[in-house]
């Protein structure tokens, strides 16, 4: 599939054909009752995750751990920022995902996520819905027991640990579609929801996003060139479990 995106403007028009001659039953079909779907891409060639980019998850979040309220990032002049997350944590929706090494505090996150179709360096923001190939969903799986190191001082360096908290074996459910750009003209016009055993815990709508996709690309590609393939995790809403549990 990267090598598909490597190429998306063709691409495209060939799986649109491809997809109109089944249609026609000129070709066999497969139920999908009998395919297993993978994730679409497997495995992204750079993975960039947007923290903080909800302020009702800030809010619940900053409950959690007993800290002010943050002040809105664009009355204070912020830009949006990213981590990374390891590509091969990438997994298809219904894989069965080993808890990583002691971790009683695995957290979940849906989040819209976008597929770079070209190559994007120094891109504004009017034009940065024109480098996405398509769009699908992420779970940005977090074990939060890691997120800080007990005992280390605040101001200490180690006290972080955003690689056991995020890119632990399977930390990135995708998929199963990608949607082409061209079927979705405004991914600030969506909902989003994540059910945990049935139970709706995250409802929310990606025009509450504090940064939107087009300037999260205009950033990115500020810092470094972006590439067909690269999957950006554009972030989380409120309704984490770990706002539950506090």
């Amino acid at each position: 599939m990267l090598g598909v995106l490597d190429d998306w403007a063709k691409a495209e028009a060939l799986i649109e054909a491809a997809v109109a001659k089944k249609g026609s039953g000129a070709t066999p079909n497969s139920p999908l009752a009998k395919v297993r779907l993978l994730a679409p891409v497997l495995y992204p060639s750079a993975i960039f995750c947007a923290g903080a980019n909800y302020s009702d998850h800030m809010s619940e979040m900053a409950r959690v751990f007993n800290l002010q309220p943050e002040p809105d990032p664009r009355k204070a002049g912020l830009i949006p920022w990213h981590f990374i997350k390891a590509s091969r944590t990438v997994v298809q929706t219904d894989a069965r995902i080993a808890l990583p090494t002691r971790t009683k505090m695995l957290d979940w996150e849906a989040e819209l996520a976008a597929f770079i179709g070209r190559a994007a360096k120094n891109v504004p923001v009017e034009s940065a819905l024109d480098y996405v190939a398509g769009y699908t969903v992420a779970n940005d799986l977090s074990a939060r027991d890691f997120t800080v190191r007990p005992n280390v001082p605040e101001t200490s360096p180690f006290r972080y640990d955003w690689i056991s908290q995020k890119s632990f074996d399977g930390a990135c459910p995708v998929g199963p579609w990608i949607v082409p750009a061209k079927q979705i003209p405004d991914p600030q016009h969506l909902g989003i929801k994540l059910w945990v055993n049935d139970v709706l815990e995250q409802d929310s709508h990606t025009s509450k996003m504090i940064f939107s996709l087009a300037e999260q690309i205009a950033h990115l590609s500020t810092r470094l060139t972006l590439h067909p393939g690269d999957l950006i995790l554009t972030g989380t809403p409120a309704g984490v479990g770990l706002a539950e549990t506090a």
